[in-house]
């Protein structure tokens, strides 16, 4: 692997090793971030990790092997159960 491939993000990393990218923030968000770091007593790395797996989430983009497999399951239409009908009778008035 060359470094340009693994900082174009072309290929995986073999082991689970942390990877390393830059981020600007505008600084009101940088102030927000770092004062919601202190007051919640949690590192930015914390709140990063958090707030990119909830994106995740929303977007129902897996993020393990585990959960790509469950989702993969969930799009076809076979294995989805049928939902329950309920039958009521009517009343009579």
């Amino acid at each position: 692997m060359t470094v340009f491939a693994a900082i174009a993000g072309d290929t995986h990393p073999m082991d689970d090793s942390p990877i390393r990218r830059r981020i600007e923030f505008a600084a009101d968000t940088w102030h927000a971030l770092n004062r919601l770091a202190l007051d919640s007593g949690k590192r930015l790395q914390d709140l990063a990790d958090e707030a990119f797996r909830d994106l995740l989430r929303k977007r129902r983009r897996p993020v393990g092997l585990r959960e790509g497999l469950t989702e993969s399951l969930r799009m076809i239409p076979a294995n989805e159960q049928p939902k329950a009908t309920v039958h009521r009778l009517r009343r009579r008035s």
